[in-house]
């Protein structure tokens, strides 16, 4: 195997042999075209970067599998729920095909580990991305579909996607993975899980964002995503997944012990936030307080200021030439006016 400068390194045609067949093998499906599914499993960025090759992406084959993973689900819907009306169904169909679920089922495949990539993303973590898994799922998805039909795609949601459909049996598939883990942490160990973005990655046209979930200081779960919100919803997950573990660790027969495993997992994550009416509640951070600052006056300012005192100085104080010419003069008094009688 030979790499170029600047470039991803070239495979061979085992490498890509072994690529397809791995495919085969995950899927249990035989590709009688196996140029399509390479084609599935390459990147824009790796056929940049091999134009002289006329290698094919799998943007195409990605147009296709978005319309073909909505037909399988909404089939498996309609089985499912034969009384929902139209607006139902596609809540939970876009609650179930969306690029988190995507990305999932790309993940139970190790459909990152067969990917054909650019340098560029194998150097940001393309393998790890959620849209580019839930892109690749799409194309291997329409590869699938075009070589045997539809009955091995509803194959493969029937396989992956089988516990989103089980919640929404269960009514719960409208509440995201940052609500069901709200919910776990305050009902089993009185915490609120934090969210604290970790890391940015790629340009501003295509970050993708890192963050993690913290309850009571320990860090259960990472998650990446095109967005925070995605970003976040990956993590909770993760720590969802990691406390339900633990608590089936700590309470192996049944429901009954729950409670007191909650408690000893309590103590490893630390104490319990105050909750209730009879909870005193946190004390807000003290504030700074903030000093005055008088600033000098201009020298202008500061001139008209000193005139001005001045003047009602002079003002208020006697003037003693004044008051010596009053001293002087005799008090003049007008002339009583008589009134003439009228004798």
């Amino acid at each position: 195997m030979t790499e170029e400068r600047g470039t991803s390194p070239a495979l061979s045609e085992a490498d890509r042999r072994d690529a397809v067949s791995a495919l085969e093998e995950r899927l249990g499906l035989r590709f009688a075209d196996r140029a399509r599914a390479l084609a599935a499993v390459t990147h824009k960025s790796y056929v940049n970067e091999h134009r002289v090759e006329g290698l094919a992406d799998n943007e195409r084959l990605e147009f296709l599998g978005d319309a073909v993973i909505d037909l399988a689900v909404s089939h498996r819907l309609m089985e499912r729920f034969p009384g929902a009306r139209e607006g139902e169904l596609s809540k939970m169909r876009a609650a179930v095909v969306d690029e988190l679920g995507l990305g999932e089922m790309a993940r139970a495949l190790d459909l990152g580990a067969l990917l054909r990539l650019g340098r560029g993303e194998e150097l940001t973590g393309g393998r790890q991305k959620v849209s580019l898994l839930a892109d690749a799922m799409e194309a291997v998805i329409a590869a699938v579909f075009l070589e045997a039909g539809l009955a091995p795609v509803l194959g493969i949601v029937d396989r992956f996607l089988g516990d989103a459909f089980a919640r929404a049996t269960a009514g719960t598939l409208d509440r995201d993975f940052k609500t069901q883990l709200q919910e776990l942490g305050q009902s089993r160990l009185r915490a609120t899980p934090r969210y604290r973005v970790v890391g940015e990655h790629g340009p501003d046209h295509l970050k993708t964002f890192e963050v993690e979930t913290e309850l009571r200081g320990e860090v259960l779960g990472r998650g990446v995503g095109r967005s925070k919100k995605d970003a976040e919803q990956a993590a909770a997950k993760l720590a969802m997944e990691e406390l339900l573990r633990r608590f089936a660790a700590l309470a192996p027969q049944g429901e009954g012990r729950l409670e007191g495993g909650a408690a000893s997992l309590g103590q490893t994550l630390g104490p319990a936030e105050p909750t209730g009416r009879g909870a005193t509640p946190r004390a807000p951070p003290e504030r700074p307080k903030r000093l005055r600052v008088r600033r000098p006056a201009p020298p202008a300012a500061r001139g008209r200021r000193k005139a001005k005192r001045a003047k009602g100085a002079a003002r208020a104080r006697p003037r003693p030439r004044a008051a010596a010419k009053r001293a002087e003069k005799p008090a003049r008094r007008k002339p009583r006016k008589v009134r003439p009688t009228g004798r």
